[in-house]
């Protein structure tokens, strides 16, 4: 069992492990010394396994590809802090998706789960070191991202008071993919974590109310968690979600998820989350995107990962990490004092 592993499980490993949702190629490629990321996905794989050994990760971060289609626009910025090159990013619809209505859903061409690609599992598989686990997710969203981004962010909300079903039939059919494709990369031996991503807050609340995921997703985070478990040997599941989660902490360790990321700052104290989940489900993340990892300095972000790691590090259970993700914006040197500082610092007994 890898320490982070033990640390989903809830237990304390030798030290507190580092886990991220995603770090940006951009910030991967200056830590390695690279003047740009392998274009193609052997080398690309191939370059993550070396990121991961060098940073100190426990595992390598693989996705099965998904083809949705596109359901957002794509604009290009500048703002990286660690190249010149401009960055893409995708921005999804607010108005109406391609699902307006239960006959759209019966016409939407949903894609097969057999032909999701999973060739970065495959080179993975292949390339990452012995005692390196893989991480595996489906990229481009989660279950209710996914209907939305069909229904268009205001046909969801409208369909929610005046079209119900379109809402559940919807969410049945992405969580039907989604399931289907998650089994199929546990059929791969080196897979160590599911990681399952679906945004469902902001940092005031939650994007609907909270009856909406217990009827049409929760179920489908149950059925995650049971493959998980079935899967031998088991493999924790991990949830992320951005914002304010108070009120859904019992039906996630209900639906026997062993970690939940990523714990904003602004939206939950982290030293609360864990006095309430200790022993029951593992806390993630937290080092602060809003100022320290963007805009402070190394040594900020050192004070700050011994501060979470003497307050939310005793007893295990805890996996540190930033707020959200390694976004292009967060500076290398940053982020490199992030892990350089748990590596420091975080070796049991604290």
């Amino acid at each position: 069992m890898s320490r982070l592993q033990a640390a989903l499980w809830c237990r304390q490993p030798d030290r507190v492990p580092l886990a991220e949702l995603k770090v940006d190629d951009t910030v991967k490629a200056a830590f390695l010394g690279l003047d740009q990321w392998p274009a193609d996905r052997r080398g690309a794989m191939a370059a993550d396994v070396e990121f991961a050994r060098a940073a100190g990760y426990d595992a390598v971060r693989a996705t099965a590809q998904v083809d949705y289609g596109a359901t957002g626009h794509k604009k290009r910025h500048h703002y990286s802090a660690n190249t010149e090159a401009e960055q893409e990013r995708t921005w999804q619809q607010l108005g109406l998706g391609p699902i307006r209505a239960l006959d759209d859903v019966e016409a939407y061409p949903w894609p097969d789960p057999e032909a999701a690609d999973v060739t970065d599992l495959e080179l993975a598989s292949e390339l990452a070191p012995p005692g390196m686990g893989i991480i595996t997710a489906l990229k481009g969203g989660g279950i209710f991202e996914r209907a939305w981004y069909l229904m268009g962010f205001e046909g969801f909300m409208t369909a929610t008071v005046e079209n119900p079903e379109l809402v559940a039939v919807t969410m049945e059919r992405a969580g039907r993919v989604w399931y289907e494709v998650a089994r199929r990369c546990l059929g791969f031996p080196r897979v160590s974590v599911l990681w399952f991503s679906d945004d469902l807050a902001y940092t005031e609340g939650f994007m609907v109310n909270p009856s909406i995921y217990r009827a049409h997703l929760f179920p489908w985070i149950e059925r995650l968690g049971d493959l998980c478990r079935r899967r031998m040997p088991p493999v924790p599941l991990v949830f992320h979600s951005d914002g304010k989660l108070w009120d859904v902490l019992g039906d996630l360790m209900a639906c026997g998820v062993n970690g939940l990321h990523p714990i904003e700052p602004k939206a939950m104290d982290i030293v609360e989350v864990k006095r309430r989940v200790q022993g029951r489900m593992c806390v993630i993340g937290n080092i602060d995107l809003g100022y320290t990892l963007t805009r402070g300095t190394p040594a900020e972000v050192e004070a700050e990962v011994r501060e979470r790691i003497r307050t939310v590090g005793p007893g295990g259970g805890y996996c540190l990490g930033s707020s959200n993700s390694v976004t292009d914006y967060v500076p290398v040197a940053n982020f490199a004092a992030m892990a350089r500082s748990c590596l420091r610092y975080g070796r049991y007994p604290l």
